[in-house]
């Protein structure tokens, strides 16, 4: 399992009964997570310092309940030079995810040693924070999510990490429609990362399904790879899919394109003061051999 142990505004204070204690530059949240099978608490007064905690809906979905009254609607996190707007959002979520900072580490490290300027396609962008890790070391990047609300947030972290006058692009459209279109324009590509969700809908009402949709997406982007590609992540948080599931695809598609070596792994976040790590997710990457 792969896992960063540098966040100084981000940990989790505690794992008990379904949910999570996490801290996030101060701002104290509660949040359901399925993994979380075990009951005992381990620092039971940290508990009582919620800022908002995420209730589930008996009939689906489910709602924040802010426990703070001077919690702000807005606020920021740093990861080493990375700067991040958060707020809390429909599903529990909070627009970032900390495990993610394993990935960003890595793409940075491939472009800063890569000695040339790299063309960085992101699809299923979200908020941007691994097209900002892209930019920090002076990538050129295509940023592409079917979500407006999305973009316009992916916006203002690069605007908040003061990268706006760098090389990026921003397409609100169904993914596997632009990726279609970029062939026919002969664009290439040097780096391609992806986060599909497991289900989703386009900026046209498309339906995406991961399961049945993903190979061919995967084969659809090895044609708009370089003549050199550096580097080919997909992350998934579904759990109908194994990391050895995501090392087959890319096997069966880009290293038939290009031989390079192919790794997968489970993403992790250690909790504060414990020796306990919670799973959150999976990757799989081809790169350049070196």
């Amino acid at each position: 399992m792969k896992s960063v142990n540098d966040w100084k505004e981000y940990q989790i204070l505690d794992m008990a009964d379904g949910k999570k204690l996490e801290s996030w530059n101060q701002i104290i949240l509660v949040r359901p997570d399925p993994q979380i099978i075990w009951t005992d608490k381990t620092n039971p007064s940290l508990w009582q310092k919620v800022s908002a905690r995420y209730e589930r809906s008996n009939t689906g979905g489910g709602f924040w309940n802010i426990l703070n009254p001077k919690m702000k609607e807005e606020w920021q996190i740093t990861y080493q030079d990375l700067v991040f707007n958060l707020k809390l959002m429909g599903f529990k979520h909070t627009g970032l995810f900390p495990e993610q900072a394993y990935n960003w580490n890595y793409i940075r490290e491939k472009i800063r040693t890569s000695n040339r300027t790299v063309k960085v396609l992101n699809l299923f962008a979200y908020t941007g924070a691994a097209s900002i890790a892209a930019l920090k070391e002076g990538a050129e990047v295509v940023h592409v999510d079917a979500s407006r609300g999305m973009i316009d947030w992916a916006k203002e972290n690069v605007k908040s990490n003061h990268l706006e006058n760098q090389s990026i692009h921003f397409f609100v459209d169904d993914v596997v429609k632009f990726v279609k279109r970029e062939i026919r324009r002969g664009n290439k590509y040097d780096m391609i990362l992806m986060d599909p969700p497991s289900f989703g809908r386009g900026s046209k009402h498309e339906i995406w399904n991961i399961e049945k949709d993903l190979y061919g997406l995967v084969n659809l982007c090895t044609e708009l790879l370089s003549d050199e590609p550096l580097l080919f992540l997909i992350n998934s948080y579904s759990t109908g899919l194994s990391k050895t599931i995501l090392e087959n695809i890319l096997y069966l598609t880009v290293n038939q394109k290009k031989e390079g070596l192919i790794t997968s792994d489970e993403l992790g976040l250690p909790m504060n003061n414990s020796k306990l790590i919670l799973p959150c997710g999976i990757f799989a990457r081809w790169e350049k051999k070196k």
